[in-house]
């Protein structure tokens, strides 16, 4: 099932739980309702107040809450603790997975990020044949970093503005980027939970203070799919994050690509990668599923 993603942004809405029913009101009028089964991903502005119970349930249903700062950028993400009724046991394989099995991984990862980042460059230029080869170069675990030197490369071309340099807290469109990163983290997170893995223990990151490594890790082959989408508004004039960009940025979970010979879209395609990564700890395959 295609789960939906909500998005609450009017100023001074309240949001309750009635009947297993999410229902946004302001100033008594009720606004709408959206079942808490349906909903993938919830983002929440930060003037939107919403009940304990209606977090609990979203939760349970397996959906993640993202909760926007002041400067509407996500600060937070809220995912369930219990994705999987064999969690337990799917978080020791993960846990005890080896070495070799996270670095053919990771391997893998950035093979997928970095061929998918030379299609989004000049047809035949230089730059996207260079991307090309880097991703065949690419050995288990990535000793070489040749993720960073792809990045080098792709970050000067996919944008044709001379000045722009990929910052978190660089000049637009920075801003539409880390909105559209954050979005996939938050759909991947649910996607590993689902799968019975937790996204704290990453095959690659591993930063203490990170409790979404493996999310981070394995949504990085779809990064390109934000940037096209950033592309496509840069290129229509709008380069800050507001009510018109948003839209197109949380659409990306529903554009379709193929993964596994079948075309699917984005949110179900992170699913299937993390439930390949799960098999890759368990030891039954060893590849994880990625989008061609």
């Amino acid at each position: 099932m295609i789960k939906r993603i909500v998005e609450i942004s009017t100023d001074g809405c309240g949001v309750n739980l009635r009947d297993n029913q999410l229902r946004v009101e302001k100033s008594g009028e009720l606004l709408g309702t959206v079942p808490c089964e349906d909903i993938g991903a919830l983002v929440l502005n930060p003037s939107v107040t919403i009940s304990g119970h209606a977090l609990a349930e979203i939760n349970k249903q397996g959906g993640v809450v993202v909760v926007c700062g002041s400067n509407r950028m996500p600060e937070g993400i809220l995912f369930p603790t219990e994705g999987n009724a064999v969690h337990a046991e799917r978080l020791r394989f993960q846990v005890e997975a080896s070495q070799p099995q996270r670095k053919r991984a990771w391997q893998q990862v950035v093979r997928c990020k970095i061929r998918r980042q030379a299609r989004l460059l000049e047809s035949g230029s230089y730059e996207q044949e260079r991307l090309q080869a880097l991703s065949e170069q690419v050995r288990s675990g990535d000793p070489e970093n040749l993720e960073a030197q792809a990045a080098r490369i792709y970050w000067q071309k996919i944008f044709p503005l001379p000045e722009f340099r990929r910052r978190r807290d660089g000049d637009p469109p920075n801003g539409l980027l880390n909105y559209g990163y954050a979005i996939l983290r938050a759909c991947m997170a649910r996607s590993l939970c689902a799968a019975g893995l937790h996204p704290a223990f990453g095959i690659n990151h591993s930063n203490k203070y990170n409790a979404f490594a493996l999310a981070d890790d394995l949504m990085e082959a779809y990064r390109p799919d934000v940037d096209a989408c950033v592309r496509n508004l840069v290129a229509a004039g709008t380069m800050e994050v507001d009510k018109s960009t948003k839209p197109s940025l949380l659409g990306v979970l529903l554009e379709t690509v193929v993964i596994g010979g079948e075309e699917s879209p984005l949110q179900v395609a992170m699913q299937k990668s993390a439930n390949s990564l799960l098999a890759v700890f368990m030891g039954e395959t060893e590849d994880v599923a990625m989008p061609e």
